[in-house]
């Protein structure tokens, strides 16, 4: 998670609550505290960054905008104010008409670019960068070359970061076999494997190799139920099993124990996860199961469109969408 500054004012409580409740998926409580602030003072961009952040969480992306560029006027220096403005641009842009799309691709360059510029060493920022590169066209200022020259830089502060980057790079080039040798290298370089085993699990899941996919996922379980700070892949290995369609018992449990730890993240909101359980639960034939589970994603977020849009408790397992 993208870090953010200690508050200088006696808006720090309130600001520790709601970034607390943001990592907790409690998103109504986030934004009700963050609401509550004055619009201006010394931690006024703070808090347009952790409402940005919130209510990226919500996939409520022209709102996350918004609040974003408040967080960039008010504070024009702090990286990660210029990521998360990246970040909700680039969702703004993927989901908008071409020539919108055309616009917001150059500004969520611009952002992650000037990201980088002002902390070098900021991984996330690299890592937005290089993935913007690799998948962006060049019109928009894209192109493998510069993601490659990304990861070099991430060698130096992330090395299982860059062997990640080449990985998906390679996989982009259909270069099969350096790819996997690459996220094999990320499992070994990296001081957290199970983020290493999830990425190449996710290679397996593209390639169609479900055997050595859900081997992988067995192997995220292994490895991150013993390091709390990699408690976030066992819900996207959820995610990637959902995916694929395959053993929705292994995903489902993955959420329970993703939800039951110590150690939820913004990356993985526990609305968000509570809704997965409760198509899991609704595809395993336990209607009861899932209708407690979308409870507890409204709970959290009642403003969560596609908890609203879930199918009502009696709804058949095949009614029932992922």
């Amino acid at each position: 998670m993208a870090a953010w500054t200690t508050p200088s004012s006696n808006q720090a409580p309130a600001l520790a609550e709601a970034a607390a409740g943001l990592s907790a998926g409690e998103a109504d409580k986030a934004l009700a505290l963050l609401q509550s602030l004055p619009a201006s003072g010394p931690d006024a961009a703070q808090a347009h960054n952790l409402l940005c952040r919130v209510r990226f969480t919500l996939e409520q992306f022209e709102a996350a905008v918004t609040e974003c560029e408040q967080a960039v006027s008010l504070n024009g220096q702090n990286s990660n104010y210029h990521l998360w403005l990246g970040r909700a641009l680039g969702e703004r842009a993927a989901r908008a008409s071409f020539l919108t799309a055309f616009g917001l691709a150059k500004r969520t360059r611009s952002e992650f670019e000037e990201a980088v510029r002002l902390d070098p060493r900021n991984v996330e920022a690299l890592t937005s960068l290089g993935e913007f590169y690799r998948q962006a066209p060049g019109i928009v200022g894209g192109g493998t070359d510069k993601a490659q020259e990304i990861a070099s830089q991430l060698d130096k502060v992330d090395p299982a970061s860059a062997h990640e980057l080449r990985g998906k790079i390679a996989e982009q080039q259909k270069n099969y076999t350096l790819a996997e040798g690459e996220y094999k290298q990320d499992i070994a370089a990296n001081p957290h494997p199970a983020f290493g085993w999830n990425a190449l699990g996710g290679f397996y899941l593209r390639r169609q190799r479900y055997a050595e996919m859900e081997s992988a996922m067995h192997n995220v379980v292994s490895t991150a139920l013993h390091d709390r700070r990699a408690a976030v892949v066992l819900y996207d290995a959820a995610g990637q099993l959902i995916e694929a369609k395959r053993d929705p018992a292994l995903a489902a449990n993955l959420l329970d124990d993703y939800l039951s730890g110590p150690s939820k993240t913004e990356e993985a909101p526990a609305f968000i996860a509570h809704l997965r359980l409760a198509r899991l639960k609704q595809q395993l034939g336990d209607p009861a199961a899932a209708a407690r589970e979308r409870a507890a994603a409204l709970a959290l977020a009642h403003d969560y469109k596609p908890t609203q849009d879930f199918p009502p408790p009696d709804a058949t397992p095949q009614q029932a969408r992922y």
